[in-house]
């Protein structure tokens, strides 16, 4: 396995959480239906690896971009029926590993 320092790894999120919040285009439901997570995840993990210095609404305000709320007003689409079967097909494949 390749090794990479946490600084080149600090580098890639944070270039994935521009890139994301540049892209409001690419709803949660199909980032979740095609990779298995979505913008919501990223902030929990985020969440989750900063030790409690993080609450889950202030990483999602740091992947969003702006709280979640509001980006849900300005950006997110009602999901269809297709784009929900693939979620939950892809969700059951996280489980699986």
């Amino acid at each position: 396995m390749v090794q990479y320092s946490d600084a080149a790894a600090a580098a890639a999120f944070r270039r994935l959480v521009r890139h994301l919040q540049q892209r409001t285009d690419a709803q949660n439901v199909d980032l979740m239906g095609l990779a298995g997570f979505c913008r919501n995840c990223l902030a929990d993990w985020l969440a989750e690896g900063s030790d409690g210095t993080l609450t889950r609404d202030a990483a999602r305000e740091a992947v969003y971009g702006m709280a979640y709320g509001e980006w849900k007003a300005r950006h997110q689409q009602p999901a269809t029926a297709e784009q929900l079967v693939r979620m939950e097909a892809s969700v059951a494949r996280n489980r699986a590993d």
